[in-house]
């Protein structure tokens, strides 16, 4: 059982746009729009026509505090919409923690397994991934939902992440998963508060020194709706942090960012071209 990893499209030079697809009825982020099946396909194909490189197809909420949901639920959720996205050739992503899941998506027609505990939550997950060779997404991660706000304690957050994320890297090679493979995701959010997060994006190009490619996730996060707070300290909600999440791509695909994880998509892909003619131009300048 083999894949093709993802790549950027040849001539693109440019940072990777992945639109996100949540089959859940308990999404932070879109408050279970696409739960059901014929929803979350046609959601899907939206994303690819309106710019996205990637579709990332999720059927657990990985909130602060969500309950996990069973194997055999999640299984139902993702599969379905992934063979059918897959069957037109859309590059498609699971998002998911089980080896079980990431194994039947990739046999569905998934090109990239997204495992937010980085390995830690499944141990059969690195094996799983180095068998079908794909391109993995290894994130920095502490603990579950449940309680991962009281792992957020740091002392230098951007080398700790990076400690860490060297060290997941060392167990999923030992476990046979190529370099190649292998994509880095800070894990914004994830045992992390606004400080911390907004360190780590300051710290993309010490993380970038690990040497591998990085996938950036800050589309309506909490800390981007805690900065365009009301005066009284209402935070903005989450659908209408988009234009913040805008910028924080921008910023990600100039500094370096391999991909970005959004909701809305068309926009964010015209930010990543945006960074990349600015690049370019900076490039040209220097010579």
């Amino acid at each position: 059982m083999t894949s093709v990893p993802i790549s950027v499209p040849e001539g693109a030079e440019r940072c990777l746009v992945m639109g996100v697809v949540n089959v859940t009825p308990d999404s932070f982020s879109d408050g279970g729009m696409w739960f059901d099946e014929t929803a979350a396909i046609r959601h899907g194909f939206e994303l690819v026509e309106e710019g996205a490189d990637i579709v990332d197809v999720g059927g657990e909420s990985t909130r602060p505090g969500a309950a996990r949901v069973s194997l055999e639920e999640e299984l139902a959720r993702v599969v379905p919409v992934i063979s059918a996205l897959a069957a037109e050739g859309v590059p498609v992503s699971v998002d998911t923690m089980r080896a079980e899941v990431a194994k039947a998506a990739v046999e569905a027609g998934a090109r990239l397994v997204n495992d937010v505990s980085g390995g830690l939550a499944d141990p059969e997950m690195p094996r799983v991934v180095a068998a079908t060779g794909v391109t993995y997404v290894v994130m920095h991660w502490r603990g579950h939902s449940h309680d991962m706000e009281t792992r957020a304690v740091y002392t230098d957050v951007v080398t700790e992440v990076r400690e860490e994320l060297s060290k997941r890297v060392d167990l999923v090679l030992a476990e046979g998963v190529s370099q190649e493979q292998i994509v880095l995701d800070p894990g914004l959010g994830f045992a992390k508060n606004a400080e911390h997060n907004w360190a780590v994006l300051a710290g993309i190009p010490q993380l970038a020194e690990l040497g591998y490619p990085l996938l950036i996730g800050a589309s309506r996060k909490r800390f981007l709706g805690r900065l365009l707070a009301a005066p009284d300290g209402t935070p903005r909600p989450f659908s209408r942090s988009d234009d913040a999440t805008l910028a924080v791509t921008a910023l990600a695909a100039h500094t370096g960012a391999w991909c970005v994880r959004v909701h809305e998509v068309g926009p964010n892909a015209d930010a990543v071209r945006v960074a990349a003619a600015w690049k370019r131009a900076g490039a040209g300048a220097g010579t």
